[in-house]
């Protein structure tokens, strides 16, 4: 019979552990800050939330429930309180390094939640192992602010492992760079000069506007947004409107985009509603000294010249008109193939002396 006691014996059918040494237990308690875990060993295991989480201030009782199973690493044997100190994090960050190492190689794609926004850049996790992306190479384009990826899940690429240096390196723009380069071959092998395509607007100066066309985009100038006069393109457009364009230019990789539509060109009807003789109604859009530009709608303008404005001497347009004023005159000419018209405000005031003389004349001899 055995001399050993019941304690002893129970020691004895309990393994040993080492520091360092992966073990699997069973939850057996949960705290706000510490779970415990069975590990079968004469101690229990405690992990610290400190140990379990990178996230301050969380409630493990909302991660972890009694009964679940858990692979932990021993930190130390003997806390000084006789129980095992355990890490949850430090081995799957571990499990992580050895994932990334694995896409490091194959360079395979990674998706993964943003933790932190930093000054120079993103910080991301993998299965607990941290992946640095650089500002630099974020995006394909400048971003003057990275807080818009905070929570955001990304795609990335792991360019340089070296965890003993603490330096596991993601790049998200080469993977932003090579899809544009696949979309923008598809969109040239699909697009041709005349076609009507839809884009959103991506940008807008003081000289036209960029549309994205899904691989590309196209100059949109100022010159063809519109059959009218288009003063400010910013006050036409904003980023993110979406427009219809034609596709009036490809050389290389450029595209050159309008709005003029052929089928909305006003010079298609100019003819019949401005046929000399015609009066009419426009807005004094521009002057010069030798007379003033009259717009009848948006695309089609008329010369007013200075010495149509009226039967008195006019030395200069301003003297008389003013930018914006409505105007009416007579169609004097309309040349359709150079798309020019000419216009009179005096042919419309010649029958008015003689028609105050015929009254006057009739006043005097009512007085008779």
């Amino acid at each position: 019979m055995s001399d050993m006691s019941f304690e002893q014996m129970l020691e004895e059918s309990l393994k040993t552990i080492h520091n360092g040494e992966v073990v699997e237990g069973t939850v057996i308690d949960v705290k706000e800050d510490e779970i415990i875990l069975n590990i079968g060993y004469k101690a229990d295991g405690i992990i610290t939330r400190s140990e379990y989480t990178n996230e301050t201030n969380v409630d493990l009782r909302n991660l972890v429930q009694v009964n679940d199973k858990m692979e932990a690493k021993v930190l130390k044997v003997n806390d000084g309180d006789g129980q095992v100190q355990l890490t949850y994090k430090r081995l799957a960050a571990e499990k992580g390094n050895k994932r990334l190492e694995e896409a490091f190689n194959t360079q395979e794609v990674l998706k993964a939640p943003v933790v932190q926004v930093l000054s120079g850049g993103l910080s991301v996790v993998v299965d607990e192992a941290r992946v640095f992306i650089p500002a630099s190479l974020v995006s394909d384009t400048y971003e003057k602010n990275l807080e818009k990826y905070a929570g955001q899940e990304i795609e990335f690429v792991i360019t340089e492992f070296n965890p003993r240096r603490r330096r596991i390196i993601g790049d998200r723009k080469q993977l932003l760079v090579a899809r544009k380069a696949e979309m923008q071959k598809a969109l040239f092998e699909r697009i041709a000069v005349g076609d009507t395509v839809e884009g959103v607007v991506k940008n807008v100066t003081d000289f036209g506007a960029f549309i994205d066309l899904g691989g590309a985009d196209g100059l949109l100038h100022i010159s063809e947004m519109s059959w009218g006069h288009v003063e400010n393109p910013k006050k036409v457009f904003k980023v993110g409107d979406k427009v219809t364009v034609l596709i009036k230019d490809i050389n290389g990789d450029k595209i050159a985009l309008s709005m003029k539509f052929e089928d909305q060109n006003p010079w298609l009807t100019a003819s019949e509603k401005y046929a000399a003789g015609n009066v009419v109604e426009g807005k004094v859009a521009r002057m010069t000294d030798f007379g003033a530009f009259v717009e009848l709608e948006p695309g089609v303008d008329a010369l007013l010249h200075v010495s149509q404005i009226s039967h008195e001497h006019v030395d200069k347009p301003s003297d008389i008109l003013s930018v914006g004023q409505i105007i009416q005159a007579k169609v004097v000419d309309f040349n359709g193939e150079d798309k020019k018209i000419s216009l009179s405000m005096k042919a419309l005031e010649s029958a008015k002396p003689e028609a105050v003389e015929e009254e006057t004349v009739y006043e005097d001899a009512d007085a008779e």
